[in-house]
């Protein structure tokens, strides 16, 4: 197979808006891809290279070598070249870096350069989804769409599952299994404006956890071995030893336990979630350890010793987290049919300074790396995960600093192709809903500006143009209707409440949760 026939696949999604005719398009591709690229081809198709980091900067690729005339890369090449281009380190590797990188793109095609320069930054806006490519998947491989969802929920990436669905089929796939030191996909939760919204949903005695806002954290222990994941399923190990050190004095052979990792200050209430993420994100952690440090509260357990627990109901699983971890180091929990005592536990975490509540189906089983109804946040606000399309330049006071947001939801399955302008009457991924200068601190003015001028692709007069990757949490009033941005409703008195640094842009709220409000 031919890059360029990724490239014309990857065009073709992103030219409909039919989820059928998506998956049908990504289906043959799969099928034309060989045994031995097949992983890589839904790599690709999935928007991302099989290396998690290529070592090229944004900047490396400003300028780039004259196109060539016919098309000669494969997929299988690409691959081959990223990997020696991410293993370059040392002595001299820039340079190397920048040789094996203008090699690479010189040998591509126009089209094949622009597709590249976005696969390489995350910027392949075609319309497709994880959750699309896993149907498409199935479609290629004819087999069952639940065998292909089981797979990926033991796999960070789908490459893997696409070579087994379609080298071996359904029995291959049920080979992926849940294993202690490799990260499994989160399970998320669904939303609620109050906690009468959240019971309804259940019904039945729930248990209902705090909701902290701290990073959300993955820790496998197998024998002496612990490893510390993100959301993300980043390695942090090396940057929280006291969380390695909690685990590691645990009375357990093999353990993989889901929670959040948070700095308290002394009075035990969450200092600011900036420094929460500033320890976790720094490689310095360990010598940040006095200064900041992390307190964890585990609220699941997937595995424990030797015992899977995934399919487990939260019952069980909650029952068993208790016989292995300390009750200091569990989430605050409280298991009732109440709705008062509910209500009255979701005012206490308040109180002690906490996000709200979540509530939780005590007969659920761990839905990873889905968002079901068996778990349902409560927050006394009402805040979205958003991303900014683009900012504008600050006036008065806010003079040289980049100022006043342009806020986007994602629109379901879709995202816009790269280079493409962001306007009202672009509905074919991220949809404008607002504006917002409010919320925002001198530093947080200062980092912005930085950080959206690292982002920038274009600009029109006052306003920067950004590449839609950078979440933030908005506080809001209400949704109301309008005839100004393309989704048809805009937020009401929207303010900043934090970035967010741990969410990828896929996981951004869509404007059909906005309708919905």
């Amino acid at each position: 197979m031919l890059l360029a026939e990724l490239v014309e696949t990857s065009a073709a999604v992103a030219a409909t808006r039919s989820r059928l005719d998506k998956r049908a398009l990504l289906a043959a591709a799969l099928r034309a891809a060989g045994p031995d690229e097949v992983e890589i081809v839904a790599s690709y198709l999935s928007g991302r290279p099989r290396q998690r980091r290529t070592g090229v900067g944004w900047r490396s690729l400003t300028e780039l070598p004259s196109p060539a005339d016919t098309a000669t890369l494969t997929p299988a090449g690409v691959d081959a070249a990223l990997e020696r281009i991410a293993a370059l380190a040392g002595a001299g590797s820039q340079a190397a870096r920048s040789e094996a990188v203008a090699r690479l793109f010189a040998a591509a095609t126009a089209q094949e350069q622009r597709f590249l320069r976005a696969l390489i930054f995350g910027e392949l806006r075609q319309g497709a989804l994880d959750s699309l490519l896993l149907d498409a998947i199935a479609a290629a491989a004819d087999v069952p769409l639940a065998a292909v969802r089981r797979a990926a929920m033991f796999s960070a990436l789908s490459g893997p599952i696409a070579a087994a669905a379609l080298t071996g089929g359904a029995p291959a796939l049920a080979a992926f299994r849940l294993e202690v030191g490799r990260p499994v996909r989160p399970m998320l939760a669904a939303s609620a404006p109050d906690v009468p919204a959240a019971l309804a949903k259940l019904g039945g005695p729930v248990a209902a956890d705090g909701k902290i806002d701290g990073i959300r954290v993955q820790v496998h222990r197998a024998g002496d071995d612990v490893a510390v994941f993100t959301r993300s399923l980043d390695d942090i190990t090396d940057r929280v030893p006291e969380l390695v050190e909690l685990v590691a004095g645990l009375e357990t052979d093999a353990v993989v336990l889901d929670g959040e990792a948070i700095a308290l200050d002394a009075a035990g209430r969450p200092r600011p979630f900036q420094e929460t993420g500033s320890r976790t994100m720094s490689r310095d952690g360990a010598a940040l350890r006095e200064q900041v440090p992390l307190t964890a509260y585990f609220f699941d357990v997937l595995h424990l010793d030797g015992a899977d627990l995934i399919d487990a109901p939260a019952a069980e699983r909650f029952a068993a987290l208790s016989r292995v971890v300390p009750a200091a180091s569990i989430v605050p929990r409280r298991v009732s049919a109440d709705p008062a005592e509910v209500q009255d536990f979701f005012r206490q975490m308040l109180e002690r300074g906490h996000e709200g509540v979540v509530v939780k189906d005590l007969a659920a089983p761990y839905d990873a790396g889905r968002r079901g109804s068996a778990w349902v946040k409560v927050k006394p606000r009402h805040t979205l995960d958003l991303v900014v399309l683009a900012v504008e330049w600050g006036s008065g006071r806010r003079q040289g600093w980049l100022s006043n947001i342009h806020l986007g939801a994602r629109d379901g399955d879709g995202f816009v192709m790269l280079g493409k302008t962001l306007k009202n009457s672009d509905r074919s991924g991220w949809v404008p809903v607002g504006k917002t200068f409010k919320g925002m601190t001198d530093e947080m003015l200062a980092w912005q500006t930085k950080r959206f001028l690292e982002l920038e692709t274009h600009r029109e007069g006052r306003i920067v143009y950004v590449r839609p990757e950078q979440v933030v949490e908005v506080a809001f009033d209400g949704v109301q209707r309008s005839n100004r941005y393309a989704g048809g409703v805009a937020l009401r008195f929207a303010r900043v409440v934090r970035y967010r640094d741990d969410k990828d842009a896929s996981e951004a709220d869509t404007i059909q949760t906005l309708r919905g409000l």
